[in-house]
């Protein structure tokens, strides 16, 4: 359905629950390295369960490879940060979209998002908050995805 990607992750359950979530709404899950965990780590397939196995998972050695392979779709590149204004809830998603967030305590580098920064999307939040848990973030914006998309789905 949509292309979810996490470059640098660095938190194994958040991870798993990714992965989990990618299963269960038909989803490929792409990894950019680096990691602060091995994808064999047991904190991973213990977030995603039994479903780790069914998972549809591409591991990349760097972001630059993962351009190599997938730059030609940067019109459906969509990149989840705390630094834009425009809600994730505005954005046209269509099927096969590459759902962009970054490491838990990184983001995602400025120099990928200025790349189509007009598709740069947040979480509005309340002035307290700094940013959400990275799994809890994936949820809201591909389910909202999914929602656009739901004849396909």
């Amino acid at each position: 359905m949509f292309n979810v990607v996490l470059v640098h992750p660095q938190i194994p359950q958040n991870t798993g629950s990714i992965g989990r979530l990618c299963v269960n709404t038909n989803c490929k899950l792409h990894l950019v390295k680096p990691m602060l965990f091995e994808i064999s780590d047991k904190m991973v397939k213990r977030a995603g369960l039994d479903y780790w196995k069914l998972l549809d998972l591409e591991v990349w050695e760097s972001l630059e490879q993962f351009m190599e392979a997938h730059g030609g779709n940067l019109e459906r590149f969509f990149f989840a940060t705390t630094k834009s204004d425009k809600p994730y809830f505005e954005a046209k998603y269509e099927k096969g979209d590459y759902l962009f967030f970054g490491g838990e305590s990184t983001g995602l580098p400025m120099e990928l998002m200025r790349k189509k920064w007009e598709n740069a999307v947040t979480i509005p939040m309340g002035k307290n908050g700094r940013s959400l848990n990275q799994s809890v973030a994936v949820g809201i914006v591909l389910y909202d995805a999914i929602r656009q998309n739901f004849k396909e789905f």
